[in-house]
């Protein structure tokens, strides 16, 4: 009944209300962005949901699009501006993304919604990440979120799923907040984001 009834009654009102509460910060990290980016504080990119369905994902823009001489974009690293920084360490850029929420398209919690290239790459197993909604936060993310390797996040996204719970969600979000205030997992060792998928890695 949690699973497929009360889950999204209590995902539209928690992100209805926290939208509302955190809207002045979202009003002031918007403009910071806006002069940090030229312009640009959103990033608009499509993502697979759940079964697979693809949708436009709403985050904070971190990086600019600084090129090299050769017209080509920079690293993740140089791209990153301070404001943005700040933004991803303290995961202020997941807050767009209770839109994303309100219009049913993620849940709270959930694996991260990846890119729709990785589809073809995933194995039988690691598809079955795409049988539930793709949250803001969720096992993976306070089980190591960037600092883990692709087979060990997929691994916990399928977990999940097996195991979606009310107490199991109410677990994760409050190691969200903790992890949040602790700053940990944000970056891979050596990366700015993480590595690329490219298969069953």
């Amino acid at each position: 009944m949690y699973k497929f009834f009360f889950k999204r009654l209590i995902d539209f009102f928690v992100a209805l209300v926290g939208f509302l509460l955190l809207s002045p910060v979202f009003i002031i990290v918007t403009i910071g962005l806006y002069f940090a980016n030229q312009g640009k504080p959103f990033f608009f990119q499509k993502r697979p949901g759940k079964n697979g369905r693809i949708f436009s994902i709403i985050k904070f823009k971190t990086m600019n699009d600084k090129k090299d001489a050769d017209g080509n974009l920079l690293s993740d690293a140089q791209r990153l501006t301070s404001v943005g920084a700040f933004v991803r360490k303290t995961s202020l850029d997941e807050i767009p993304q209770l839109i994303n929420v309100l219009k049913g398209d993620m849940s709270l919690i959930g694996p991260r919604p990846l890119l729709p290239e990785y589809l073809s790459l995933y194995t039988e197993f690691q598809a079955r990440r795409h049988e539930v909604k793709p949250g803001i936060t969720g096992w993976a993310q306070v089980n190591g979120r960037n600092s883990i390797s692709w087979q060990k996040k997929f691994e916990y996204d399928v977990w999940y799923g097996d195991h979606l719970s009310l107490v199991l969600d109410l677990k994760i979000f409050f190691l969200t907040i903790k992890k949040v205030f602790i700053r940990e997992g944000i970056y891979q060792e050596g990366q700015a984001t993480m590595e690329p998928f490219n298969g069953s890695n």
